[in-house]
């Protein structure tokens, strides 16, 4: 099975995760998996629990927020850039409805009585 390559990018605390590619703000990693892996595979690479992180982007698509995190068994594919927020990352709530998401995200919230709509988090 072949590898595939994926865009990592760590932002706010979350860097700590990054190792040595910790700027202190962000920290951008190339990581290296084996082909048909997921984001909660990404996220066992980095030792991140899935809690730590706030919004997450893959290719620019909404993937998961607090509290809604239907992207743990996403396939990731070779090139896949993939951005995981700090839990205290703002995002304007007006944003949420109108923001492309991932397959899985636009259905978990469409699935979900809030539809996934929160002004705050309880942790």
């Amino acid at each position: 099975m072949s590898d595939i390559t994926v865009d990592t990018w760590l932002y706010g605390e979350l860097a700590r995760y990054g190792g040595q590619a910790d700027k202190g703000s962000y920290a951008n990693l190339q990581v290296r998996l084996q082909a048909g892996r997921t984001v909660n595979d990404l996220l066992a690479y980095l030792n991140m629990p899935t809690e730590a992180r706030g919004i997450t982007f893959i290719n620019g698509q909404l993937s998961a927020m607090p509290g809604l995190q239907p992207d743990l068994g996403h396939a990731l594919r070779d090139g896949d850039r993939v951005a995981f927020f700090h839990l205290q990352a703002m995002w304007p709530f007006q944003y949420r409805l109108g923001a492309a998401a991932i397959p899985e995200m636009a259905d978990a919230m469409q699935a979900s009585q809030d539809h996934g709509l929160h002004h705050t988090y309880k942790a």
